[in-house]
């Protein structure tokens, strides 16, 4: 690349599945540059989690009115054009001021007004499709994008040409403290097996109740890491082999995947992603009659993970299943060994071999 700054405008949220991957970018571009080789800008929501999460990584942030896309009757549906449109002007001045060389947007109804604004000036653009299913506002988006990185190959149809398979990117610096914890972490020392418990950036409060009504009895078979999401009350759960916390910063993330033997998930692809090049043996538990039951079936086929719907499960069954699950190790290898094929490896590779490609075809 040339001498000159290289400025990336980054844009998502609503909740951590959009941002992650941008993170993950992110932290490559400056780990391949020099100091001040590449300034990134945020544009997410005023209310969603992103602002947490990009500030601790020294992005400054900028908010806009955002209003979502919704496919069905809700009184919001009539204010939220106007939301759209006033998002758009701000975007359109945030870019006319800050000036990126680029635009990456991982989805979310927050980039739609970036998007739009940000092909009005003319300034090119990546889409990065997380998910199996294509969300709206990346189908709407996609005809501006110069390429669009999808995680799975059967996404590919939905995008045409633009459409290059990458995988999803995880935070190399994630898989660095993983690696460091598991180095510390005893194994076979007699104690019980570890369950982590996740239900999103935003808490699952299906899952949530799951664990606060099964509590006394799984924790007489495994001891729980159960993250149940920021403000998310439940009621206090008295075992020395249970633990909660809100919210997990990077690091202790990692100590918590190192410590997992099993982790019962969501099926957002954010936390699929890290799981799968982690190799963790999983459960996933996905929310109904959305978008995550296409991604859950993926690696329902690919036998890289035990899938449980959520309309049939009880305390009761889950408590039955995970104590059948938790004893048997033969099946914790397999589902270590196949989560790990899911995905590509090496996509953080593969887009930034396509953002450089841009970037120098901008400049000449």
């Amino acid at each position: 690349m040339s001498d000159k700054q290289t400025k990336i405008l980054l844009t998502g949220g609503g909740t951590g599945g959009s941002v992650t991957p941008l993170l993950a970018i992110a932290e490559e571009l400056r780990g391949r540059s020099e100091a001040g080789e590449y300034n990134f800008l945020w544009v997410g929501t005023r209310d969603g989690i992103e602002k947490g999460m990009v500030e601790k990584d020294g992005i400054i942030f900028r908010s806009i009115s955002a209003g979502k896309l919704r496919r069905y009757f809700a009184w919001q549906n009539f204010l939220d054009p106007f939301r759209i449109i006033a998002g758009f002007f701000q975007s359109f001045s945030i870019i006319l001021k800050w000036k990126p060389d680029m635009i990456i947007s991982a989805g979310s109804f927050v980039a739609t007004p970036v998007i739009f604004a940000g092909w009005l000036a003319r300034v090119p653009i990546i889409i990065h499709q997380l998910d199996a299913r294509p969300g709206l506002s990346n189908r709407l988006a996609a005809p501006f994008a110069r390429a669009v990185t999808v995680t799975f190959e059967k996404t590919l149809a939905a995008f045409g040409r633009k459409a290059v398979l990458t995988g999803n990117p995880i935070r190399p610096r994630l898989f660095d403290l993983y690696q460091e914890h598991r180095a510390k972490i005893k194994t076979d020392d007699g104690s019980l097996p570890v369950v982590l418990v996740l239900g999103g950036g935003t808490g699952a409060q299906f899952i949530n109740g799951l664990i606060e009504k099964s509590a006394n009895q799984l924790t007489e078979f495994c001891e729980l890491i159960h993250l149940t999401g920021k403000d998310k009350n439940i009621s206090v759960i008295a075992s020395a082999n249970y633990q909660s916390y809100e919210f997990l910063n990077l690091e202790e993330m990692a100590w918590a995947y190192a410590a997992a033997d099993i982790v019962v998930s969501r099926a957002g692809m954010g936390t699929l992603t890290e799981l799968a090049r982690l190799g963790k043996p999983t459960v996933i538990i996905p929310i109904p009659d959305s978008h995550q039951e296409e991604n859950a079936q993926i690696f329902h086929e690919a036998r890289a993970a035990i899938v449980l719907e959520q309309n049939e499960l009880t305390p009761e069954l889950f408590n039955k299943f995970l104590h059948k699950l938790v004893e048997d190790k033969k099946l914790w290898q397999e589902l270590s060994a196949n989560i790990k094929t899911v995905i590509e490896s090496d996509s953080i590779r593969k887009i930034i071999a396509i953002i450089s490609q841009i970037i120098e075809k901008k400049k000449d």
